[in-house]
């Protein structure tokens, strides 16, 4: 169901009442959405102290488990955390029940954000990305291990790599050479010299907002944290196989900012990773019974398994970042038009948040023939007000990994 910003106020006046006991008053409201493709309704409410806040209400039960997850590892950065990040993550102020889904309220991070496909090379975006990983992966581990989110040692990072070739294989549409190639790569004991870190499960750089310090591109927060966990620092770099411009520079930007010892196979792990998002739709298409994914898929890997045939061999110490660009750029578009490549999350739409920052939302009680007065709870309308859901593909969930990465989005 696609709430209105009016509906979504309405909640985020609920939760704020219940979490602090003091009714709130809410001037105005605006939609906050990624659009069709998104898997929340979210809006971002104006208080009458000036603050500005985000609701979000997930849509679906895949959406609403999600949302659990990152509202556990928001709980688990405590002040003491937060301290130690060079950047704010939101705060979730309280929450509410809104048609049998779970409403939350949190603090609203402001600035834009850049797609990894157009994140340039040399000092900006790139190396304050790759700055900002690296402080991430530098946290205490015990952060993650007393919130009880998941720790994955070395040997469960490969163990579960493993396990997802073992199940890309029993599709039986995986074609040899790449079979050959991952296993290989799996079974050399050298690629796994991992030092697990603190991680973020495979972080998407436009999930960083950011703002200009002296006209230098700096990160000023992180929305998406559902994935904190403990696990290969090589998967939050996977993406840079989707910023060819800018991969040398994360690459160099990372290495030096992070405060362990040199992972001297840490690109080639990343190349890995990406290279299995292909793996990951192929097994996604094969267990929904989706036709058009598997159709999609199996284009992508013959293509892949093309481009990579005259390649050394992951972990032999001569796959280069060159090398992975130059083979992503022989992997062709999506073949299956109907699937839909948005970016599955709810954070902020750039193009919506310079309207935000510019000027305010229209006043909430903007209708014809209504007065503009603090906002209550009551006088809220219902969901019945809302207007029809737009049609979501089923698949949504699970495409924003492949699509980032082969630059297709």
């Amino acid at each position: 169901m696609a709430r209105s910003p009016l509906t979504l106020a309405a909640a985020a006046t609920a939760a704020l009442s219940q979490a602090s006991g003091v009714r709130t008053s809410i001037t105005a409201a605006g939609r906050l959405s990624e659009g069709a493709g998104g898997r929340y309704d979210s809006a971002l409410v104006h208080l009458d102290d000036g603050t500005r806040l985000v609701v979000r209400v997930p849509e679906s039960d895949e959406a609403e488990t999600d949302a659990s997850r990152e509202a556990a590892a928001l709980a688990a950065l405590t002040a003491g955390v937060r301290a130690m990040l060079p950047f704010r993550a939101p705060e979730v102020l309280g929450h509410a029940r809104i048609d049998g889904r779970t409403a939350r309220v949190e603090t609203h991070l402001p600035g834009y954000r850049v797609d990894a496909a157009h994140i340039p090379a040399g000092r900006g975006v790139a190396t304050a990305v790759a700055t900002a990983i690296a402080g991430i992966h530098d946290l205490p581990t015990s952060i993650v291990q007393s919130a009880g989110l998941p720790f994955r040692t070395a040997a469960q990072v490969r163990s579960d790599t493993e396990r997802l070739l073992d199940r890309a294989e029993a599709t039986g549409r995986l074609p040899f050479g790449l079979l050959r190639r991952w296993s290989r790569a799996i079974a050399l004991d050298g690629l796994w010299n991992v030092e697990p870190t603190v991680v973020l499960g495979g972080i998407d750089p436009a999930s960083f907002t950011l703002t200009d310090v002296d006209g230098v591109p700096t990160v000023d927060g992180l929305l998406a944290w559902g994935g904190l966990s403990v696990g290969d620092p090589a998967e939050d770099l996977r993406w840079i196989a989707s910023a060819p411009d800018a991969a040398p520079d994360v690459i160099a930007a990372y290495t030096a900012a992070a405060g362990r010892s040199p992972d001297t196979m840490l690109a080639e792990r990343a190349r890995l990773h990406a290279e299995l998002e292909f793996a990951k739709w192929l097994v996604h298409g094969h267990e929904s019974a989706s036709d058009s994914v598997m159709t999609d898929a199996v284009a992508l890997l013959t293509s892949l398994d093309e481009s990579v045939r005259d390649e050394p061999p992951i972990g032999s110490g001569t796959v280069s970042i060159d090398d992975a660009i130059a083979a992503i750029g022989r992997v062709p578009a999506a073949t299956t038009e109907s699937i839909d490549t948005s970016m599955q999350t709810d954070a902020y739409d750039p193009g919506m948040l310079d309207g935000y920052e510019d000027e305010a939302p229209e006043p909430a009680a903007s209708r014809e023939g209504d007065e503009t007065e603090p906002i209550e709870f009551s006088d809220w309308p219902g969901t019945d007000e809302a207007p029809a859901a737009e049609e979501r593909d089923p698949d949504d969930a699970a495409k924003n990994a492949l699509r980032r990465w082969t630059g297709t989005a």
